[in-house]
């Protein structure tokens, strides 16, 4: 499955446009261009303390026919070395089309160098020697290192690229199916309490319905989304909320206490709702006498803190179990934020459970395409 949309990735990676080739040949001459400046100086240099001194134009016109000579040549170079790689498997082959290959092109380019030469000085200074074939045979090896070294490093930055293009898909698909854990999770408890109201209250049960399909449009309308505003989210826990508290009805009392900047920040979607429903059901349900659940958010130093509270009974370390809900949010919010977060849970001083939330601070307002 990984393999089709790693090679299309790699092969997408690998073309270039016009305007890539066009700025890598002007990249090739630019280098060129420069060495042949540094060569230009070295013989204005040597010829200043000669007998034959020269003007720097001319020394630079001397030795344009050598690297400009290697610049003509290098497409042939990059397509020998792309077309033969030296790797071990088929390193002998490549050897045996690499060798004589240098030692033909070196050959070709001194001649046609000095024939260029000839053009520019008649008298030309210079003869061929062991010397030059050596140093041009060095320089077609040199520019064929160049050439693999950028190639292998291309690859590399190209394997990275789809690693983390991977890496992300990957993530994306456990945030997905975390999410997804939640609707039906979600979904059975909250048709178990109309089940259970139908008995006693059918009004108050058909109330219950009607939010639920509010609940349920507005999940919709959020499918495969990541990330909502907490104005967004908390739309979403009052439709919930009114459901709980049509079940509960006077037993259950909502404290909402939101800064107005909070509202604009950007949160994991589905929440809050977990943990409303952790703190309903350990610290509301259990007991006769009404209980209260208060839910505030804000704005720190460019991080946002979320708690949920109750006053219920709290609850017993050994003899708590977690369910789907925390679990799940626990697990969102790792791979959302890896270690920029915090998740506590633990009882009041004064009574009941708190759970708190810390993650950066980012406006909904900034949220790019494809973010979500």
């Amino acid at each position: 499955m990984l393999k089709p949309f790693s090679d299309f990735a790699l092969s997408s990676l690998s073309r270039l446009s016009g305007l890539a080739r066009l700025s890598r040949i002007i990249a090739v001459f630019a280098c060129y261009t420069l060495l042949n400046i540094f060569t230009a100086s070295r013989i204005y240099i040597t010829y200043s303390y000669g007998n034959f001194p020269i003007s720097w134009w001319r020394a630079f016109l001397l030795s344009l026919p050598d690297w400009y000579g290697w610049a003509m040549l290098t497409p042939l170079i990059y397509f020998l070395a792309r077309r033969f790689p030296l790797e071990r498997a088929v390193m002998r082959r490549a050897l045996t089309i690499h060798i004589p290959a240098s030692l033909m092109l070196s050959i070709f380019k001194m001649i046609a160098e000095y024939n260029a030469i000839q053009i520019i000085d008649p008298n030309p200074r210079r003869q061929f020697s062991i010397l030059q074939i050596q140093s041009a045979l060095l320089t077609y090896w040199s520019i064929a290192g160049i050439i693999y070294a950028f190639d292998y490093y291309t690859k590399y930055r190209q394997h990275q690229l789809i690693a983390s293009q991977l890496e992300t898909r990957l993530a994306h698909a456990q945030l997905h199916a975390l999410k997804m854990q939640l609707h039906p999770h979600f979904l059975f408890n909250t048709l178990h309490a109309v089940s259970a109201l139908m008995h006693r209250d059918v009004e108050a049960a058909d109330r219950m319905i009607a939010r639920l399909s509010d609940l349920l449009r507005l999940t919709l309308e959020n499918t495969g989304v990541q990330e909502v505003s907490l104005k967004q989210e908390m739309e979403f826990l009052e439709r919930y909320l009114e459901i709980e508290q049509i079940r509960f009805q006077d037993r259950l009392t909502v404290k909402i206490d939101i800064e107005a900047e909070a509202l604009d920040a950007r949160v994991p979607n589905l929440l809050l709702q977990p943990l409303v429903e952790n703190a309903i059901r350990h610290g509301i349900a259990p007991r006769a006498s009404a209980g209260r659940v208060e839910i505030t958010a804000r704005r720190d130093d460019g991080r946002l803190q979320v708690e949920v509270r109750d006053d219920g009974a709290g609850i017993d370390d050994d003899a708590f179990k977690e369910g789907i809900g925390l679990a799940n949010t626990r697990a969102r919010l790792e791979q959302l934020y890896g270690a920029d977060h915090r998740f506590t849970m633990g009882n009041r001083e004064s009574g009941g459970l708190m759970v708190a939330i810390e993650i950066p601070f980012r406006l909904w307002s900034e949220a790019k395409d494809g973010d979500s």
